[in-house]
């Protein structure tokens, strides 16, 4: 079975279920300031979850690219292991106020013995104990034991292991969270001998290599409330995970995920480059093509490199990857680039066709790695120069010169030095805490303000995109867009700078649109019949049969699912700040 014979297995097991196939979401939220990245698929569904009606029912189905590095955690670099990485893919399936847990659990396991036909003797289960606030799950218990999952492979956790919310365990949820008790599928690899350093005995929870967890039925019934009490939602959910990448795996009975078609071929990449065998430099190799493979996907849909929120990670996760290529002895980094997106692509670009532009994403990977070149090599001048390498220089150059600080312990050690890591912990954690403020600070007056300004600007995004082609054309396509509170950044397909007096052009139908204060309104409609119809799609997106049609006056129309305005009066101001090239195609604008 192929990878993409996998996905599609899965969403069409579903579907026959009675469930309606929905896109996936960007990887980065255009309108969530609660967080960086897609971490999850149900990220897009959250107000779903909470009672409102979903367009296309009650019972959902997808797979989600999702990023997890929560920010500036601790989380990336757990890359190096058989099954954790940054960028994944997560199967998922929802009933919103439907089907529960007999349902859910009985056909996860049809799907599991017979379509994917796993061995029931390498399945092993986890349900909720309960809590002093929360009963134990016992209906999942007995529902898994009726299907023969017998006692001893069936374990029991708290709140700690077998609760899900986006935040953690109840404790960890902020007001207004949906989250519930769960109950995770394990797979056993018999052919992994337990490694003693992980415990006395292997179990499902294990970290030994010998488990491995691919799926977990979230069954969401509780709601975080402000004085800190879990309340009933109004209607009770199911959302499942299941982790693509680990799923392909263990239908190959492979230990190692980046063993399959999904990695194997950026592996191979690797060892050409350097001339060495992946089994001699896993945790290396595994990072590199991890790390990379994200930032093909964030270039991808229109983030670039720098040193605020998204754009800083994107260029920590290129800049760990240069170094772990230059541990290997890797040099020519335009070539090891250019191979690797090509075979991301390869692997990627018929379900995401964003991929396929393998140029300017390549463009944009290098000349960040040219910059970090430049910076590496002041970086080590300043390390030579240092007489104690303390935590706090190494955090220093962390900071400054972008030193994952396994690399600045690995110098030290050749210098016959040893870096305190708690020290250089500390030290991040002070700069996570400034990072996490700033962060917060973005969004001023709290989220309330922050959906009232950025629907504004998400409205405007419809009239500069249909103004954009009434000057410049009707190849002007939308290619991304990002909001904040600050601005609107929208980015499109043209092949030359927009002129002055374009510009001044562009700005003008705008105002006129605003000034006449059009109604903003939405209507439901088959895909097809709105397309047909003359209404713009986004860039390169996956649409479901039933679509939202957003439409302004008789000017606009668009399909879109955010929040918008009621008439285009609401909108106020809007001017073009500046303008740049992405590359090849493409190009960015910034309003404000």
């Amino acid at each position: 079975m192929t990878a993409d014979q996998l996905r599609q297995r899965y969403l069409d097991f579903f579907v026959s279920k009675g469930h309606k196939i929905i896109p996936p979401a960007p990887l980065i939220p255009e309108n969530d300031p609660t967080t960086l990245f897609n971490s999850a698929g149900m990220q897009q569904l959250v107000p779903y979850l909470l009672g409102k009606k979903h367009p296309l029912g009650t019972r959902l189905v997808d797979s989600q690219p999702s990023l997890r590095l929560h920010g500036f955690s601790d989380d990336i670099d757990e890359v190096g292991d058989n099954r954790h990485t940054t960028f994944f893919e997560m199967l998922g399936n929802w009933s919103l106020g439907d089907y529960f847990k007999k349902e859910q659990i009985t056909w996860i396991w049809e799907f599991l013995t017979k379509d994917l036909s796993l061995p029931t003797n390498k399945l092993y289960i986890t349900v909720f104990a309960g809590t002093k606030d929360v009963p134990e799950d016992k209906e999942s218990l007995e529902t898994w034991k009726s299907l023969g999952v017998p006692d001893n492979h069936i374990y029991k956790h708290g709140d700690t292991k077998n609760w899900w919310s986006r935040s953690g365990p109840p404790s960890k949820m902020p007001a207004g969270e949906p989250g519930g008790a769960t109950s995770e599928i394990f797979f056993e690899f018999t052919q992994v001998k337990h490694n003693p350093k992980f415990g006395k005995k292997c179990h499902p929870n294990c970290d030994c290599g010998r488990f491995l967890e691919i799926g977990n039925c979230v069954f969401m019934e509780y709601k975080k409330e402000a004085d800190g009490s879990l309340s009933k939602l109004p209607k009770k959910n199911v959302d499942f995970g299941g982790g693509f990448e680990r799923l392909l795996a263990v239908t190959l009975n492979q230990p190692d995920i980046f063993k399959t078609e999904l990695f194997y071929p950026l592996i191979q990449e690797l060892e050409e480059a350097a001339n060495a065998k992946y089994q001699d430099n896993k945790p290396v190799m595994q990072v590199v093509v991890d790390h990379l493979k994200a930032a093909t996907f964030l270039v991808a849909q229109g983030l670039e490199p720098s040193n605020k929120q998204q754009g800083y990670l994107l260029r920590r996760l290129i800049r760990r990857a240069v170094m772990k290529m230059r541990s290997v002895g890797i040099e020519d980094f335009s070539k090891v680039i250019n191979g690797i997106v090509s075979k991301i692509s390869k692997i990627y670009s018929k379900n995401y066709p964003e991929i396929k532009n393998i140029e300017n994403i390549s463009v944009i990977l290098i000349a960040e790695i040219n910059r970090f070149k430049k910076t590496l090599t002041r970086g080590l001048k300043e390390f030579n120069k240092l007489q104690k390498i303390d935590g706090i220089a190494a955090f220093n150059l962390f900071q400054t010169f972008g030193f994952p600080f396994e690399i600045t312990e690995e110098i030290a050690k050749e210098k016959g030095l040893s870096v305190d890591k708690n020290q250089f912990k500390k030290e991040l954690e002070k700069h996570q805490k400034k990072s996490r403020t700033a962060s917060a600070g973005m969004f001023k007056g709290g989220l309330a303000d922050t959906s009232e300004t950025t629907t504004k600007y998400h409205t405007a995004t419809h009239l500069l995109h249909q103004a954009m082609r009434d000057v410049l054309g009707n190849h002007i396509q939308q290619a991304g867009s990002n909001i904040t509170v600050e601005r609107l950044r929208f980015d499109f397909t043209h092949n030359k700078a927009l002129t002055e007096k374009e510009i001044l052009k562009i700005e003008k139908i705008i105002k006129q649109k605003i000034g006449e204060d059009l109604p903003v309104t939405q209507k439901k409609m088959p895909y097809q019949e709105a397309i047909d119809s003359g209404v713009l799609a986004f860039f390169k997106q996956k649409y479901p049969d039933q679509v939202t049609v957003y439409s302004i006056g008789e000017y606009s129309k668009e399909l879109c699912d955010g929040p918008h305005v009621t008439s285009t009066g609401k909108i106020g101001k809007i001017k073009i700040d500046k303008q740049k090239a992405l590359g090849q195609g493409l190009r960015r604008l910034y309003l404000k």
